[in-house]
């Protein structure tokens, strides 16, 4: 090329805006997920957003890997929570995760209230801002880690083996499920003897109706030694807690 050339391709280059030939010295960093739907067997493993926000596409994969698997309905998830899930996954050093619940339809949501216990009239899983996820036998230091953070729900389901979390209000809760619910139809706990006793206001951990040792939090009447809430009033209270 002649020195007069040159002088041309490098005057053109010079009017150009910056943007258009600036090369940034590092692309902004990913932030990954590698998961797996237990329902489906579906699994999303790759970049979710970077430095510059969300990645659209990538939300839309989630969507459809979240979406409510009763019906097939989907809904836009709310990346608070995403970002919930990978930071606990970062402090775990997991390097994948199992999904057992996302999006539920209000249908899916009000059948499943009816049927199981725990599940909350106004679930946080209805506006694509809770997952129920599974960490194995990393279970409890992930839900130690997920309260720490204070980002929102963290529920924890020992006897079933997973843990809830959302980007609602910050709570925390733990449900002994099957142990809580025959408790309060019943009324107390059978003892040897025949006779029962009155458990509900226990805050002692290793009790079933103990969760997050904010029993006094839920039932304050009962905390104060007033008269005693209902049956259907405890179990309205306690799914009313839930996300």
């Amino acid at each position: 090329m002649s020195r007069r050339s040159l002088l041309v391709v490098a005057a053109a280059m010079l009017t150009l805006p910056r943007a258009a030939w600036a090369v940034p010295l590092t692309p902004p960093p990913l932030c990954r997920l590698s998961l797996r739907n237990a329902h489906t067997g579906e699994k999303f493993d790759g970049p979710y957003r970077d430095d510059n926000g969300p990645l659209p596409a990538a939300m839309a994969d989630l969507s459809v890997f979240l979406r409510d698997f009763h019906c097939g309905a989907e809904i836009a998830y709310d990346v608070q929570v995403i970002d919930f899930l990978a930071a606990v996954m970062a402090v775990l050093g997991s390097t994948s995760a199992t999904v057992l619940s996302a999006y539920r339809t209000p249908e899916t949501n009000e059948m499943l209230a009816r049927t199981t216990f725990g599940v909350a009239e106004h679930s946080q899983h209805m506006y694509g801002r809770a997952l129920d996820v599974y960490f194995g036998d990393k279970l409890a230091e992930a839900v130690s880690a997920a309260r720490s953070m204070k980002r929102g729900g963290v529920g924890w389901y020992p006897r079933s083996n997973f843990m809830h979390i959302d980007s609602g209000p910050v709570r925390n809760w733990e449900l002994n499920d099957g142990g809580i619910e025959r408790l309060l139809l019943r009324g107390g706990d059978d003892r040897s003897d025949g006779t029962r006793t009155r458990s509900v206001g226990n805050t002692d951990s290793r009790h079933p109706l103990s969760i997050g040792n904010q029993s006094g939090e839920l039932f304050p009447e009962i905390a104060e030694q007033h008269r005693p809430l209902t049956t259907q009033q405890l179990l309205a209270r306690l799914r009313a807690s839930r996300g």
